[in-house]
């Protein structure tokens, strides 16, 4: 969430604010949303809303991931394949499911406005990496993956064709098909000797 301003944050209008953005973006997309619906139905000031977010992307994304964040569970098995692949179908099934729609929609929108770009970069897709990240390093530690292993080029190698598909092509993607890009990527990312 953004950094905070002012005082602090009251937690039952912070949770109606972000419902409000929440069902509003369900309802109508990110489009159709504006701050002055956000706190008609939240029962709140504009300058509230203001207050605690620079800008109409901000709280809609912090509402849709408010919404969204239990979808999206980080494994921790003793296996880093398993991790990945875990992490990638907990990825693509949300992707995939009608919440996930929301986040097509969004980067769609994010073309044609940079605060909604930054919003979701910054809110979905860089904590995502993140979680990615922090599991290819843990497969480094573990001597399960190459020491001198490439790790942004490996996120790259095995989300980029998820969001490809979803994003460019249109087409379906199923657990089969993400076991097998996650078996063809760790092929080329392994130790050579396991």
């Amino acid at each position: 969430m953004s950094a905070k301003r002012g005082r602090p944050r009251n937690v039952e209008t912070e949770k109606s604010i972000l419902s409000a953005s929440y069902e509003l973006l369900l309802e109508n997309g990110f489009g159709a949303v504006t701050v002055e619906k956000i706190a008609e139905r939240a029962g709140v000031s504009k300058a509230t809303i203001y207050k605690w977010w620079p800008n109409k992307a901000a709280v809609v994304m912090d509402g849709f991931l408010s919404a969204a964040s239990a979808r999206l569970p980080v494994p921790e098995t003793d296996s880093v394949l398993q991790d990945i692949l875990d992490h990638v179908k907990n990825v693509t099934r949300f992707m995939t499911s009608p919440e996930g729609q929301i986040i097509k929609e969004l980067i769609g929108e994010g073309q044609f406005d940079s605060g909604l770009a930054e919003a979701y970069q910054t809110r979905y897709i860089q904590p995502r990496r993140l979680e990615a990240r922090q599991l290819l390093e843990r497969g480094v530690r573990h001597g399960e993956l190459n020491e001198d292993l490439d790790i942004e080029l490996s996120i790259d190698l095995l989300y980029g064709p998820i969001f490809y598909r979803l994003l460019v092509l249109g087409d379906p993607i199923d657990d089969h098909y993400v076991e097998r890009l996650v078996s063809y990527s760790f092929a080329g990312i392994r130790l050579r000797n396991i």
